[in-house]
């Protein structure tokens, strides 16, 4: 067994990292348990293991008695003076015992302890390897995809990278080299899980303290951050040196940094704007080049409303509402943006009194017109007489509406 235990050893040292004392703890322990439990059962053990030849030595802890009611945990005075010369009654002395008789299930449980062990190492290992890393961006070898999960090969361990953290739009593929934020370790049955993230806001941010040295020694500061992944993001940026300007630096000569983290997110447009402790200021800013007409704050609700041209009401709430969320995240306020209409504003008497004036018809049936949503010539390109007819108009009306229309545009 000596010549075993040695290349167990030698092996979990070398190979494995686990020190050599580690070891032989760990497999005294499982002899001594798995003995006391089988063949040894009722006696109390010692177990040594030699760490430079693994011999392994065994002894029975045993009392010293006049009269032995129990061989297992008893030795006679008689016996026991012949272990120990001048072993008295009453004390307790270590006899040495052949280690073969521990037992074939304790030799078992030695190996099993063994392999746990080793697991429970290198679980350990996993979280000491990157327990300083959370926070910050890793790169791997992507391996698979188990349903919605991603895993990435990081060298040293597995981490998985769950649907919910991975950006809409993006795939991977086997073999890829990959860079994302190493968001947490997490704790399950199976030991320690490194959970991986490309979605998270805190990843675009690392990236500008990679990619703008200004930001990472402090110089400028990210102070609002907003992000929808694959979309777009915007920041909010701030100097602590005059002399220095934060959003030129972010962006860097003829837009070099920005463009390197925009290619890492597969081209998400980035905004990056001066911040403002005022939210009106911060506002005004975040939503250029739309440009608000009115701003009314609600400081109890926390809440704005935001009063903006008709030509800029589109530029200001963004595809599918896009830019006013980003904008309501990044200054931390509610915000409703409505059209502004400037007082004794009449846009149905403008619109009918240019189509009085353009097609030459009564004032009555431009209105009509205005009303079914013709507010302009334009809006006639395309149009006939029988798509008047559907909105209401008499087919001798829509004949001559179009057919001044048609002259007007001759």
């Amino acid at each position: 067994m000596s010549s075993e235990i040695l290349s167990v050893l030698e092996y979990m040292e070398k190979e494995k990292g686990i020190p050599r004392a580690d070891m032989i703890a760990t497999i005294a322990n499982a002899l001594k348990t798995a003995a006391q439990k089988g063949v040894n059962s009722g006696q109390e053990l010692k177990i040594d293991i030699n760490p430079k030849n693994g011999q392994l030595h065994a002894w029975a802890v045993m009392k010293v008695v006049d009269s032995v009611s129990n061989p297992k945990t008893e030795i006679h005075v008689e016996k026991a003076q012949v272990v120990k010369p001048g072993a008295a009654v009453g004390e307790m002395l270590e006899r040495e015992i052949d280690p073969s008789t521990l037992g074939r299930i304790a030799a078992q449980t030695a190996r099993q302890a063994v392999m746990q062990r080793l697991r429970q190492f290198e679980k350990d290992r996993i979280y000491d390897d990157f327990k300083d890393q959370v926070g910050n961006i890793v790169t791997g070898t992507v391996r698979r995809r188990e349903r919605n999960d991603l895993f990435v090969d990081l060298g040293k361990a597995e981490a998985v990278m769950p649907g919910k953290e991975q950006v809409p739009g993006e795939e991977y593929q086997p073999g890829e080299r990959i860079r994302c934020l190493l968001m947490e370790i997490e704790s399950t049955p199976r030991g320690p899980e490194i959970i991986l993230s490309r979605a998270s806001p805190k990843f675009v941010r690392r990236l500008f303290e990679l990619e703008v040295t200004e930001v990472a020694d402090g110089t400028v500061k990210i102070e609002a951050f907003a992000r929808e992944p694959g979309y777009r993001t915007k920041i909010a940026v701030t100097s602590t040196d005059s002399k220095v300007d934060p959003v030129g630096a972010c962006v860097g000569a003829r837009g070099a940094r920005v463009k390197t983290i925009v290619r890492e997110l597969g081209g998400e447009k980035i905004d990056i704007i001066k911040y403002f402790a005022d939210p009106r200021e911060m506002i005004i800013e975040a939503l250029k080049p739309a440009l608000p007409r009115e701003i009314v704050l609600d400081e109890r609700n926390h809440r704005i409303l935001l009063k903006v041209a008709t030509d800029d009401l589109a530029v200001a709430i963004g595809r599918k509402g896009q830019n006013a969320r980003l904008t309501s995240r990044l200054i931390g306020w509610r915000l409703d943006i409505e059209e502004f209409k400037a007082v004794g504003a009449d846009p149905e008497g403008d619109a009918k009194r240019k189509l009085v004036a353009s097609l030459g018809i009564p004032e009555a049936l431009a209105l009509r017109l205005v009303k079914a949503g013709f507010v302009s010539l334009e809006l006639f390109d395309g149009v006939e007489a029988g798509d008047l007819e559907g909105s209401g108009f008499a087919p001798e009306e829509a004949a001559d509406i179009i057919a001044r229309v048609a002259a007007r545009a001759q």
